[in-house]
């Protein structure tokens, strides 16, 4: 039952859900489209890991202090977490944007050689996933929705 109890826990699930359902209106307002797949897609505005390993290190933090052991753990994951996230990440993005190119340009050239139109879409091939990491900024905003929607929630739930 202890489980149900978990507030940093559960702060930071309520960030991963919040961080997910934000991308959707972000990109409505950016590009005018609707794209509900974004709900459980990696990479975009804001970050939902960003969001949240702070929420988690807020979490903790309001319970044990900035001073506890565990605050100070949470803190370096969330600080690897969100370098990850800017780094090694979002350069296989930039890799996989290459490699489909590469790919798209084979295809076409088998297209003209072979009878490329008549096999089932199921057949081709699927593209690598190009949204992996997140720019600088999509980190900030991940990290700030973690830390302000974990406040709210503490503020919430004490009252």
């Amino acid at each position: 039952m202890e489980l149900f109890f978990n507030f940093p826990l559960w702060a930071s699930i309520a960030a991963i859900f919040f961080a997910q359902f934000m991308k959707v209106p972000i990109q409505f307002i950016a590009t005018k489209r609707l794209n509900w797949s974004l709900i459980t897609s990696t990479g975009g505005m804001p970050s939902s890991h960003s969001a949240a390993v702070t929420a988690l290190s807020t979490g903790i933090a309001l319970e044990t202090g900035l001073n506890s052991s565990i605050f100070a753990v949470s803190t370096v994951f969330a600080i690897i977490t969100m370098f990850d996230a800017t780094g090694v990440r979002r350069q296989a993005g930039e890799h996989a944007v290459v490699l489909n190119k590469l790919v798209a340009d084979f295809n076409r050239f088998l297209e003209e050689a072979k009878v490329w139109q008549k096999k089932h879409e199921h057949e081709k091939r699927k593209e690598l996933k190009e949204l992996l990491g997140h720019k600088p900024i999509e980190v900030f905003f991940g990290g700030l929705t973690g830390i302000l929607l974990t406040l709210v929630l503490h503020y919430i739930i004490s009252k």
